[in-house]
């Protein structure tokens, strides 16, 4: 597979590894976003190993510097293992 942006997810290096950890994003109930994105939505990200899913789940959970001071995400992360 080609890839010809930088901002993909997945590095085309590491394509063929094996990833069984995983973070599930999924919007709360009722946020006004899912009138965009749709009820369902949800993004999965995998990871090769346990202890990379949980650095990233960290970052991800953490309120980030470019946030304005009133944005509240609210993104729901969970840990799944497949």
């Amino acid at each position: 597979m080609d890839y010809c942006h930088q901002h993909n997810l997945v590095e085309p290096g590491l394509v063929d590894r094996d990833r069984r950890f995983g973070i599930r994003v999924t919007l709360p109930p009722g946020d006004t976003l899912a009138r965009l994105l749709g009820d369902g939505w949800e993004r999965l990200h995998w990871y090769a190993s346990e202890a990379e899913r949980d650095a990233a789940f960290a970052d991800m959970a953490e309120r980030h510097d470019y946030y304005r001071k009133t944005d509240a995400p609210t993104q729901v992360l969970e840990k799944v293992v497949r």
